[in-house]
């Protein structure tokens, strides 16, 4: 399985591009949106240093043709919008067969996006962007097994049971000798099992951390 979280640029024209770049210190979290033939439908939050002048903004834009503003402080407001602006990102998704994970977060005109699945799809999806005109580059990519894998099936019951008898509570609870046993196994053979199923899981962990890489690396079919 893979992972991958894409910086896209964002057209001329689209609304939340073009507001985005005209109020660059805001922020957009598309918490979820609805494509439908004539208009797209989204719920979404807004953080900005002046939520007034931002909603006003949006619903004075030619492609916005609904707006309720659900909750508002002067800071953030959650809204949800109709608009007549093509959603590109969900079309390209939908097309490469690529679903984007929400929320979406926008801001200057860019928008980040992370998806999930196989390597081959993901690539379809950076074809698929590039053929509704839009450019991006890749912030991540990275191989995830599934939580299963990780750890052997002895190793998964003993980190359970240390976890269960309080081994890993704070203060501790169950002590390693108290541990081995209530599973019926040696002192040792309990922290050498221990020992190397945390370090599988903390590697795993310190790997699942997002590495950026080079700005102009691009995700292609062929790859």
């Amino acid at each position: 399985m893979t992972q991958a979280q894409l910086v896209i640029t964002l057209p001329k024209g689209i609304w939340i591009g073009d507001v985005s770049r005209e109020y660059p210190a805001a922020t957009f979290e598309i918490l979820s949106a609805v494509p439908d033939a004539d208009a797209a439908f989204a719920l979404m939050s807004l953080t900005t240093p002046d939520v007034d002048r931002l909603l006003t903004a949006i619903e004075d834009h030619d492609h916005i043709t609904d707006l309720s503003v659900l909750q508002e402080t002067e800071s953030e407001a959650t809204i949800q919008v109709e608009t007549v602006s093509p959603p590109l990102l969900q079309s390209a998704a939908q097309s490469s067969g690529m679903p984007i994970e929400f929320p979406v977060t926008i801001s200057d005109g860019e928008a980040t996006v992370d998806a999930t699945g196989s390597h081959d799809r993901l690539s379809e999806l950076g074809t698929q962007l590039g053929n509704f005109g839009l450019e991006f580059r890749v912030e991540y990519i990275q191989e995830r097994l599934h939580t299963s894998q990780l750890l052997s099936e002895k190793q998964r019951e003993l980190v359970r049971a240390a976890v269960d008898h309080g081994y890993y509570d704070t203060p501790r609870t169950c002590s390693l000798t108290e541990l081995a046993e209530k599973v019926g196994i040696a002192k040792s053979t309990c922290s050498e099992t221990l020992h190397r199923a945390e370090e599988t899981m903390i590697k795993r962990f310190m790997e699942d951390l997002p590495t950026p890489i080079e700005s102009e690396t691009r995700i292609t079919a062929s790859e």
